[in-house]
């Protein structure tokens, strides 16, 4: 069996976990906060099922959605259509992103940045939104340092997710590849679907995070022309970070 990006179970499982609207540790209120004087157009970047971006489009925000999942992008489709909302919806790879707009903010919310496994092709990523952008346009991206547990082999888990019509999915997850001088690890995840005990649908993901120091990641927005850099935690604008079990949050402009 291949590994999927984002496939079929795995993107029942975020619907279930990551519904519409729902915020996690405060991010949606932070982000509604953070574009309440945008009146142009917002692009969110692996928009996903549209969590973030649908309760935006109903306040009011023009906001475009671009994702690499095929799987996700069907389900935020057909968010939008049952609320009524015109989405401009994209499916592309980020490292070759080529829109017809400049925005005037991007954003990136729930660390999904660091699932840009290679350092090259995230800053190649990073490039490529600082041109997606107007000029005085931001870019707000979230990021998080990984948990501690390093060990190889190791089972990270397992969990089950209940769902209304009595079907249920496994998720395990197990360690397999950590390099710390180049700041990544992967984990297998196999979601598993039942119905009734008999086991309808089987399904393998590579999980690879990318994580990045506060100032190394300052360093990096400035290298490619990002100004005016600014971090908060914990979705607090302007509380400055403090320790590793903190989400970060960073704003750059491009001049």
């Amino acid at each position: 069996m291949s590994f999927s990006f984002y496939g079929e179970l795995c993107t029942e499982v975020y619907e279930l976990t990551k519904p519409i609207g729902h915020s996690i540790n405060g991010d949606l209120e932070f982000y509604k906060q953070k574009l309440a004087a945008c009146e142009g157009r917002i692009l969110e970047v692996m928009v996903g099922s549209g969590r973030v971006m649908i309760p935006l489009l109903e306040a009011g925000f023009a906001v475009d959605g671009m994702d690499y999942s095929p799987e996700m992008l069907a389900v935020c489709r057909q968010h939008c259509e049952a609320r009524g909302l015109q989405a401009n919806l994209v499916q592309a790879d980020l490292l070759q992103l080529s829109l017809p707009n400049l925005y005037e903010a991007i954003i990136i919310p729930c660390g999904s940045f660091l699932l840009i496994e290679d350092r090259q092709q995230s800053i190649q990523a990073l490039q490529r939104l600082y041109e997606h952008l107007q000029p005085n346009g931001r870019l707000i991206v979230d990021l998080f340092l990984p948990n501690t547990n390093f060990e190889l082999g190791t089972f990270e888990g397992t969990s089950t997710f209940h769902f209304p019509n009595g079907d249920l999915i496994t998720m395990e997850s197990k360690l397999v590849e950590v390099d710390l001088f180049n700041q990544y690890k992967v984990s297998h995840l196999k979601y598993e679907k039942w119905r009734n005990g008999n086991l309808l649908q089987t399904e393998l993901q590579r999980f690879a995070t990318r994580w990045y120091g506060v100032e190394e990641f300052k360093l990096i927005l400035e290298s490619i022309g990002f100004t005016d850099i600014v971090v908060s935690a914990d979705y607090v604008d302007g509380q400055q970070p403090s320790n590793a079990q903190q989400s970060y949050t960073f704003e750059a402009i491009r001049k």
